[in-house]
């Protein structure tokens, strides 16, 4: 037995002293450089460490498959995609757009009046080519395009598409379009209608008809291509010259200016600073009158009436002002109170006091100012009092009051009007039929009154009696959209309104009811009319 086991030790033992059996090689072929090389290799490993070891040196863009993270196998072939990488720009066209601009100078029979030459812009564009194994792709897009200059739009005055019947215009009517000043007198029809300066530049801050009808004064803007705030003020002298004078006015930087009723080619006008910061100045709201020489447009004399100060709550947005049509009271209003201002001392009495109305962003409302007839009081919209949780300075109630000049009576007249309701008296409307001279009230009232506040508020045109009763809508007719536009004048006879609607002016006569188109181009605005 003992020998048995001797044996069998022994056998083990010389078994354990034979070798083992090399591990099986790993057969790799790499594809590269346009070559196909075979490799054999003892153990697995990824295919990074391999490329490693056989010294195949790999470009940053290189296509290496399978991935360098794989561990190589038996038979595994690796397959490398040499790749090199170009970079290069273009330039091209951004082509430029037509418009098309309605004009009614513009002959009927007219394929249209080239105003601006359109240029062509240029954009660069980078693209990005691989070259794969020599072979060169398809370019493709690299980041966005550079903008090198902006393309700068054709624009084409055309005709308009229809045309209108002629209407009679009583004294003279003015407007704005475009920048510019049209003047309407007898009729809608050219040339009867047409514009008194071509520079596009007019602000819009001061438009206003002399009560002679025979002057225009306005702000033009001292950069024109510029939204910072900055004017100058004009003065068109004679409307019935062809051409009239054309001056230029010493006051800058004006935010409010007009005639002074009463006194002939003397202005009153209000100033302030520019800013950097919103909303583009810093009023004085100061208050001058000046006589111009209507041949020279130089100042005779100018004298104050209201000294710079700060304007109370949100000065620096201005003081408003409008003086009463006999031009013997001055009222004012700030953005709590409308009052009237003491000629002699410069004191202001407060006639409507009110929450100031803040809208959470860079400007700051002003009640508008308009005067009876008569001289006697004023209307205006007020701030109403909160509905709601709201706190007063965002309540969204405005209604139109009335006050007496004197101080002893006021009251609101229509309730929930509109911030933007703008009430304003006709002149007095001449009749056989009684001694006692009678007014009309003229107001905007919203469809939302609640949500009067943005540009997109919809308000109609109505007339009431010059106390505020009997109201009725006179524009537009039931069913069509409201007006956007906050822009109406009563015509000098009391008894027709012009209203901006849709950017075109409409004639309403008011004891009719009949309205009539006067003009097509559709960018009228803030129409004014005398006598």
């Amino acid at each position: 037995m003992k020998t048995l086991l001797l044996s069998i030790l022994g056998v083990w033992l010389c078994a354990a002293c034979v070798p083992a059996p090399p591990p099986p090689k790993i057969t790799v072929s790499v594809v590269a450089d346009g070559l196909n090389r075979n490799y054999e290799y003892a153990e697995p490993v990824t295919v990074a460490e391999f490329l490693r070891e056989i010294d195949l040196q790999l470009g940053e863009l290189d296509d290496v498959n399978p991935p360098l993270y794989t561990q190589i196998s038996d038979s595994l072939v690796i397959t490398i995609v040499r790749i090199t990488e170009e970079t290069y720009s273009e330039d091209r066209d951004i082509p430029y757009e037509v418009r098309r601009v309605i004009s009614e100078t513009v002959p009927q029979d007219s394929a249209g009046e080239l105003v601006q030459a359109g240029e062509n812009g240029v954009e660069r564009l980078r693209f990005r080519v691989q070259i794969r194994d020599g072979v060169r792709q398809q370019p493709q897009p690299s980041g966005e395009p550079v903008i090198l200059s902006l393309p700068k739009e054709e624009i084409l005055y055309v005709p308009p598409p229809t045309t209108l019947d002629p209407v009679e215009v009583v004294g003279t009517l003015a407007y704005l379009s475009r920048g510019n000043a049209w003047v309407m007198r007898g009729s809608n029809q050219l040339p009867n209608r047409r514009p008194f300066t071509n520079t596009g530049d007019l602000d819009g801050r001061v438009f206003s008809l002399s009560p002679d009808s025979s002057q225009l004064l306005f702000t033009r803007k001292t950069t024109p291509d510029s939204n910072s705030f900055g004017n100058q003020l004009w003065l068109l002298t004679d409307l019935n010259a062809d051409p009239p004078t054309l001056l230029q006015l010493r006051p800058e930087n004006v935010l409010y200016a007009d005639w002074l009723p009463g006194v002939s080619n003397t202005i009153t006008y209000s100033r302030a600073e520019p800013r950097n910061t919103p909303p583009g100045w810093d009023a004085r709201n100061d208050l001058w009158v000046s006589v111009i020489d209507p041949q020279t447009g130089e100042e005779i004399s100018i004298d104050p009436v209201v000294e710079e100060y700060s304007g109370d709550l949100y000065g620096w947005w201005g003081t408003s002002y409008a003086w009463s049509p006999d031009g013997q009271r001055l009222a004012y209003a700030h953005a709590n109170a409308v009052g009237v201002v003491d000629l002699e001392t410069g004191e202001r009495t407060p006639l409507l006091r009110y929450e100031v109305f803040t809208p959470r962003s860079d400007w700051s409302w002003r009640a508008p100012i308009a005067w009876s007839p008569d001289s006697a009081a004023i209307v205006t919209t007020v701030h109403g009092a909160p509905i709601g949780a709201e706190s007063p300075e965002r309540s969204p109630v405005f209604n139109i009051a009335f006050a007496a000049a004197d101080g002893i009576f006021s009251t609101d007249i229509v309730t929930r009007a509109g911030i933007w309701s703008n009430p304003q008296f006709s002149p007095f409307i001449a009749s056989n039929q009684t001694e006692f001279p009678n007014a009309y009230l003229g107001y905007l009232l919203a469809r939302q009154p609640l949500e009067s506040l943005s540009d997109t508020a919809e308000y109609d045109l109505w007339v009431a009696d010059r106390d505020g009763s009997n109201g009725r809508q006179v524009f537009p007719e039931d069913g069509q959209p409201g007006i956007l536009s906050r822009d109406y004048a009563w015509g000098p006879t009391g008894q027709q309104l012009v209203v901006v609607y849709q950017g075109n002016l409409y004639l309403v006569e008011v004891a009719a009811g009949v309205t009539r188109q006067l003009t097509l181009d559709g960018s009228a605005e803030q129409p004014v009319w005398t006598r």
